[in-house]
């Protein structure tokens, strides 16, 4: 089976996910990308989502220093990351959620993700271009990252008397991102010591939002949220945190965390993981929660890969077989190219966009790059 995933995944990440972003996305007169287009690759909204500009500069300038020095990939990363440069920062040095096309300020969303995601492109670009200022950028917005987490309020996001201290499974994911690209061990030693702050005893599985209070544990909907895709990202981006700082605690207890949520997660009536759970069974606050979303199936794809390179145990390759089959029948487009993202709960079509503002070019691109970059590890090329 891994050998046909190898040559299926290289396939569709050249021939039909990469040229569709190519073809459609780049805003070659004002630079930067857009995101929200319909099936055929047609741009619906013309603004510049700012973390997916950031992600779509990662995602072609990892492919240039990892697999192969194309120029097309670089220019193209070029253009994203000059229009951010020119256009994302205010004058406090934070950046905007979005931009109208030409890169004038759209929205301000006050959460740090989207510097987040602008520092990971500008790192990846910086290895590629050899340009320094964006390797300084990055480690500046790195700096900052913390610091925007830990004290909202310099985002314009105050702490208020009625709020309850937590820890959020997205500040884990992009501080050990940006610290593996960096290579700072200590971030990675204190993202390997908060994952235990989100372990469910009873079940391994990892809240979305840890309540810090123990007597609050569980008191909200958003505190006995389970996202399985989630648990699937932060599964092999801490294991890749793990060959450098090896923790065997930790590593059982993220095993246990992707058995609980595939467990959990898997639809027993129509295939596919379900996006949001109650741990308790009690109703949830996103109408959403019961579809099936392209990003959560691309984690589970890369993360059940991950999970049977390193442990060898059929189930894991079993759980692969199946979410690769069910995924790869409904999400890919044959037609037009690139991915489907959002469907009901059977498994139709709930949306034909190829894009929008979550949806853009990474998750796809990144399990197919990552996928066949270990596949081909493994097969000794």
């Amino acid at each position: 089976m891994l050998s046909q995933l190898s040559g299926l995944y290289g396939q569709n990440l050249f021939e039909s996910v990469i040229p569709f972003w190519l073809r459609h996305s780049i805003d070659k007169e004002h630079g930067g990308f857009f995101t929200c287009l319909d099936r055929e690759g047609q741009v619906y909204d013309t603004r510049k989502y700012v973390w997916l500009n950031g992600r779509q500069v990662w995602t072609l300038s990892k492919l240039y220093n990892s697999f192969e020095r194309r120029p097309e990939w670089l220019d193209a990363a070029r253009l994203g990351a000059g229009f951010l440069r020119r256009h994302v920062f205010d004058d406090q040095g934070r950046c905007y959620f979005s931009l109208t096309r030409e890169g004038l300020p759209s929205f301000y969303q006050r959460k740090p993700y989207g510097a987040g995601f602008v520092a990971l492109g500008f790192w990846e670009f910086a290895k590629a271009s050899g340009e320094e200022w964006y390797r300084e950028k990055a480690l500046e917005l790195y700096a900052r990252l913390s610091g925007w987490i830990a004290n909202p309020a310099l985002l314009g996001r105050p702490a208020l008397s009625g709020g309850t201290a937590s820890s959020n499974l997205a500040d884990i994911y992009i501080l050990a991102s940006l610290a593996l690209e960096i290579g700072d061990l200590e971030m990675l030693r204190k993202c390997l010591r908060d994952i235990r702050l989100h372990v469910d005893p009873a079940t391994g599985l990892l809240h979305e939002t840890a309540t810090l209070d123990p007597s609050l544990r569980k008191s909200t909907p958003d505190a006995r949220l389970i996202c399985a895709g989630s648990i699937f990202e932060i599964y092999w981006i801490l294991g890749r945190a793990l060959r450098l700082c090896p923790d065997a605690e930790v590593e059982a207890l993220l095993l246990r965390a992707l058995d609980a949520a595939c467990e959990l997660a898997w639809d027993q009536e129509f295939g596919g993981y379900l996006y949001f759970i109650d741990i308790d069974g009690r109703p949830m606050l996103q109408l959403e929660s019961d579809m099936k979303l392209w990003w959560v199936h691309c984690e589970a794809i890369y993360a059940l890969l991950r999970a049977y390179l390193q442990t060898g145990e059929s189930k894991w390759l079993n759980r692969l077989e199946a979410v690769h089959n069910w995924s790869w029948s409904r999400f890919p487009d044959p037609r037009h190219g690139e991915w489907f993202g959002y469907l009901h709960r059977d498994g139709t079509l709930s949306h034909t966009l190829k894009g929008n503002n979550y949806k853009g070019c990474f998750h796809v691109p990144r399990m197919l790059l990552y996928s066949l970059l270990d596949l081909q590890a493994a097969d000794g090329r």
